[in-house]
């Protein structure tokens, strides 16, 4: 087969857009503005939504948006179907998805939300494990502008190591990629336009420091790319820009406030690069929050019977600490959380 000449443009007939070869992989043309900035913000930028979540001393259904670009408290977006927890999140640059959770039981549901467009939640399709609908929760996903990956997490009766995607713009259930290295759970996702790297967690017997990455555009098996500096247990976060990715640390309690550095693009080990302004955890656990300049760090739980409503941001090109960037409309840990420009798209 002759080489695929950069700038070579194709129909793809699965998502039902036209799509362009950058010289490593087919990628969506960009039809839409991320920048769904409000009349009072300083200046338009890419939109957040926070999705449901865990509001002690309860799941809550509220749903609420940022404008990246800016600062200020969260605004109403509209409620979810059903008040959830412990969901995964992810997006294209018009569609968000939210990949199960735990409302009363363990859901399969993928539910779909049209960033532009507030209150706009609907079903998408089901997440399939062995040949059925199967509800998952402390899974994490990642996603470019036309694939979305679901890592592994908890079905209630095992923690398996598959990984599962689908076709953003097509609703459906997912198929299977392939399998990660170890049994992954609540643990966090980063990477780029091109590839994904699911880090950390639980792996069934103790805290991991392990990172994967995956091909997006392609299907199989993870393989190792570095490690974690220490051991990260339940309810780490990440957020990424493509180039950079910080990785919020967390080892045992709720007063960690350590963010590290880490690079998507050559793998390796993680480095020192500041710190929140309160410790937290499970902020954000298993979603992305950011725009190519910035990422952003919402909510999480502040202790075993509160939960915190403060929004931080960190500038991707300058390492130093987090600053204040705004309140949650309804504090909340452990939600949906995904842009309309994040760095993988």
């Amino acid at each position: 087969m002759s080489e695929i000449p950069r700038g070579a443009i194709r129909f793809n007939t699965d998502s039902n857009k036209p799509e362009l070869w950058d010289g490593s992989q087919w990628a969506e043309f960009q039809l839409s503005t991320p920048n769904l900035g409000r009349g009072v913000d300083r200046q338009p930028g890419a939109r957040g939504v926070l999705a449901g979540g865990y509001a002690v001393p309860a799941n809550t259904a509220k749903t609420s948006y940022i404008n990246i670009s800016s600062t200020g408290d969260s605004q109403d977006f509209g409620d979810l179907s059903v008040a959830i927890r412990y969901q995964a999140g992810c997006s294209s640059s018009t569609r968000g998805l939210t990949f199960g959770g735990y409302s009363n039981s363990y859901q399969s549901t993928i539910t779909k939300t049209t960033i532009a467009s507030t209150g706009s939640h609907a079903t998408f399709g089901n997440i399939v494990y062995n040949g059925s609908n199967t509800g998952f929760l402390g899974h994490g996903s990642f996603s470019n502008q036309t694939r979305a990956i679901k890592f592994t997490g908890n079905t209630g009766s095992a923690q398996p190591n598959q990984m599962n995607y689908v076709t953003i713009a097509s609703d459906g259930n997912t198929s299977v990629f392939g399998d990660m290295t170890y049994n992954y759970r609540y643990g966090s996702v980063t990477g780029s336009k091109i590839r994904a790297m699911p880090m950390g967690g639980y792996d069934g017997s103790s805290a991991s420091n392990v990172i994967n990455v995956i091909t997006i555009s392609t299907t199989g098996d993870a393989q190792d790319f570095g490690d974690l500096h220490e051991y990260m247990s339940d309810g780490m976060g990440t957020t990424t820009n493509g180039t950079r990715s910080i990785v919020h640390t967390r080892s045992s309690g709720y007063s960690d406030v350590a963010l590290d550095s880490y690079s998507p693009i050559s793998g390796g080990t993680t480095i020192s690069f500041g710190d929140l302004t309160v410790g937290k955890q499970f902020a954000p656990m298993n979603s992305c929050l950011s725009s190519p300049t910035r990422g952003v760090f919402p909510g999480g739980q502040s202790g075993p019977a509160s939960t915190s409503n403060v929004i931080d941001y960190v500038e991707f090109a300058t390492e130093g600490n987090a600053v204040d960037f705004g309140d949650m409309h309804t504090a909340a840990s452990s939600g949906s959380y995904f842009s309309s420009a994040h760095g993988g798209l």
